[in-house]
């Protein structure tokens, strides 16, 4: 049998690395340090709990999920990405299910229940 390649299936890619802090300040003297350390400018901050060195880190001000911090992985067809995961025994945490601004009730983001190495894990579609 073949190995299949998410990353070919269904455009699986990094999105981001998450640091977790615990207040907005801290989060945005590390987002800074970041940007500072790569020549990077600050990203879009579309959520009040984060700030974004570029597109390439996300440093979370509420303590944030995982032990460790989180990875963020985009994909291209996220209820395929989900069926394939979940065939290979890797579930969802239902509650952290975030749908899309537009109203369409598409998912926009859901974290898998179990962390890897203290990381929690999340798939969001690229935008």
């Amino acid at each position: 049998m073949a190995t299949q390649n998410p990353a070919e299936l269904f455009g699986l890619r990094l999105a981001h690395v998450g640091i977790n802090t615990t207040t907005p300040e801290e989060a945005a003297a590390t987002a800074d340090a970041l940007c500072a350390l790569l020549g990077i400018d600050r990203g879009e901050e579309p959520f009040p709990v984060s700030s974004f060195a570029g597109s390439l880190v996300e440093v979370m001000n509420n303590g944030g999920r995982g032990e460790k911090g989180h990875i963020g992985f985009h994909v291209d067809d996220l209820p395929t990405a989900e069926a394939w995961f979940a065939a290979r025994g890797f579930e969802v945490n239902e509650a952290s299910r975030t749908l899309c601004p537009d109203g369409s009730g598409r998912t926009y983001l859901i974290y898998f229940k179990e962390e890897i190495a203290g990381f929690a894990i999340h798939l969001t579609i690229a935008d």
